[in-house]
């Protein structure tokens, strides 16, 4: 062991030990900073750790989900995993997850798009999925052209390391294309008959000037698409889903092998699209790696994210969904899932403008708030630090939106709403938050029903004592009819 490296664990587990014991909190990315600046090779040196292999997932949208999955999913197998489950996934998140954890056969790590070129150098994963490419933090990534020749330039870097990649997605097949990986494809094959919405990121070819046209679309630029100029397209899959349900009672589908035959059914009660996306990238790791169908799918039964995405409560006896949205499209895909509910119902988004969102939120005139309006009995709410902005947006798509400064707001609004009649007192509750807003949002929201959940307990309790109290005369009375024993 060099002294660079024992300088940087001896500091890095202080930290970790400080963070635990003395500020009573997890130790997050702080020891993994401390580590790189020690050794800037902190990461390559505790890469040992990892006894079998590594898989590091990226992509604008749903990385943390599939990250967790999958390392559920390897652990539901009986495999030992280190994981940045937090989704602390620049640098630091990464280094503080190897120093923190003991050895284990497998790494699953969760990775920012920009950080991958001096993460995956280090930890030679054997394994990377990219999920999508999405504009994102203009002001930070700026053009996506600058993610993709990032990515590739990792990649180049890492030249042991497989490419599993969303192949419905031109910007990421343009990755594959550059690369001298080997590169395994996977994607939809069929026409998922979706309600389309007008954000695209990749509406030019990507080896031409012409512009691609599509067999289907999915959403997003995601489908089956052609550029009749040049020949690009999207190639042949490696792992297809096929035969895809999405309806009130969730998704199924088939993911099927070209390589090997194997057909894995895979079902999940969340009636979302980009949902088949992550669990179809999930499945195509656990192929690779040798785990059965059958784990996987006790995996995604039991998957409970714990982190906001798409996370349900009862509260004041309503049923609420928490979600993350950071860009257009994952704003419109919630949108979808929002609008997949016929009842009426309150809807709360959230932006915030922090280092961590991008300054930039003109993003937000990319999303499709049109889509809402008209859908039924509906109260909408905007908070975050930029929630007059959001306001307006929505004003402009024909919403009257509410200001507020917590989601505790909603709440304390909701009796008034159905005192009016606006809304059923047990209308349906939508809280969409980017990245700096899910947070508060999540801890506020766990309070709540922490506390009706304790309220029921108490009550419970109270309800017991009652019962008990009264019992007692009677069990007194039924004593004393009893007849005495013989003497």
């Amino acid at each position: 062991m060099g002294l660079q490296l024992a300088m940087a664990k001896a500091v890095g587990n202080t930290l970790s030990w400080g963070l635990r014991k003395v500020a009573r909190r997890p130790g997050g990315t702080l020891p993994g900073k401390v580590g790189l600046r020690i050794d800037p090779q902190f990461i390559a040196d505790l890469r040992g750790k990892v006894r079998v292999g590594s898989v590091v997932v990226v992509g604008t949208n749903g990385k943390t989900s599939v990250t967790n999955l999958v390392a559920d999913a390897f652990e539901a197998a009986g495999r030992t995993v280190i994981c940045n489950r937090t989704g602390a996934n620049m640098g630091p998140g990464v280094a503080s997850a190897l120093l923190q954890a003991r050895p284990a056969e497998w790494g699953v790590f969760e990775s920012d798009e920009l950080w991958l070129a001096r993460t995956l150098p280090q930890l030679r994963a054997d394994y990377v999925v990219l999920l999508n490419l999405f504009r994102d933090q203009l002001d930070r990534c700026g053009e996506i052209s600058r993610i993709q020749e990032s990515i590739a330039g990792a990649l180049a870097k890492s030249p042991e390391t497989t490419l599993v990649y969303n192949a419905d997605d031109p910007l990421c097949e343009a990755i594959a294309r550059k690369v001298a990986n080997r590169t395994v494809s996977f994607g939809v094959d069929g026409d998922m008959e979706l309600a389309q919405n007008t954000v695209a990121d990749a509406q030019m070819c990507q080896d031409c000037p012409g512009m691609v046209e599509y067999r289907y679309r999915q959403y997003g630029q995601l489908g089956d698409y052609f550029c009749p100029a040049c020949g690009f397209a999207r190639p042949a899959l490696d792992f297809a889903a096929t035969d895809v349900r999405l309806d009130a009672r969730g998704a199924a589908f088939a993911v099927t092998s070209r390589a090997t035959d194997r057909v894995d059914r895979v079902t999940t009660s969340q009636p979302t699209p980009y949902l088949v996306y992550n669990l179809l990238a999930a499945d195509a790791i656990m192929q690779l790696t040798g785990v059965d169908a059958a784990v996987f799918q006790r995996a995604v039964d039991a998957f409970d994210p714990r982190n906001g995405r798409l996370q349900r409560y009862v509260i004041d006896g309503h049923s609420v969904l928490l979600n993350l949205a950071k860009n257009p499209t994952g704003f419109n895909q919630n949108l979808k899932i929002i609008e997949r509910d016929a009842g009426p119902k309150a809807v709360a988004f959230f932006v915030n403008d922090y280092e961590g969102d991008g300054r930039d939120i003109s993003w937000i005139w990319d999303v499709d708030f049109e889509e809402l309006a008209g859908h039924g009995a509906l109260a909408v709410f905007a908070g975050g630090t930029r929630a007059n902005d959001l306001q307006v947006r929505l004003k402009y798509a024909g919403i009257d939106a509410q200001l507020i400064d917590a989601v505790d707001d909603v709440f304390a609004m909701l009796p008034r709403l159905a005192a009016e009649g606006a809304l059923p007192a047990d209308a349906g509750v939508y809280a969409i938050a980017n990245y700096t807003a899910l947070p508060p949002v999540h801890a506020a929201l766990n309070r709540l029903a922490a506390r009706e959940e304790g309220a029921g307990k108490a009550e419970g309790a109270e309800g017991a004592r009652t019962a008990g109290a009264e019992a007692a005369p009677n069990a007194e009375g039924a004593q004393a009819a009893a007849p005495a024993p013989a003497p």
